[in-house]
């Protein structure tokens, strides 16, 4: 019985998935989501989600990236996911890998990326 409760315990902690978005430097996208003016109380109104992806895309020197789903949330990768997304960056070039799929697990808004790879 401990062995079921302790199962249903730590999968409700982590989600099994795949994910698909925009490659983000997830440096950049921290400081676009904290970019809004005094007094604006509904942030995602007014924004051009596209467009800030496109400012934060990852260059050959970035450590950390996010993927931003479509919706405008992101998930961050974790750090065997950022060496993954390094090299994926490094050998398609910076502006083949705009969209990408990701599969792996959900832990507290952070991917532990089984693979990633450019999205048709």
């Amino acid at each position: 019985m401990r062995t079921i409760v302790l199962l249903f315990l730590s999968s409700a902690l982590s989600f099994a998935g795949s994910w698909s978005g925009s490659l983000v430097d997830a440096r950049c996208w921290s400081f676009e989501e904290l970019n809004v003016g005094q007094g604006h109380t509904a942030p995602f109104v007014d924004r051009d989600r596209n467009v800030e992806a496109a400012i934060c895309s990852p260059s050959g020197k970035t450590k950390s990236f996010a993927i931003v789903k479509s919706d405008g949330l992101s998930l961050n990768l974790d750090a065997a996911g950022n060496a993954k997304a390094a090299e994926l960056v490094r050998t398609t070039g910076k502006k083949s890998v705009r969209n990408v799929a990701v599969t792996g697990e959900e832990v507290k808004n952070t991917i532990r990326v089984a693979s990633i790879s450019t999205a048709r």
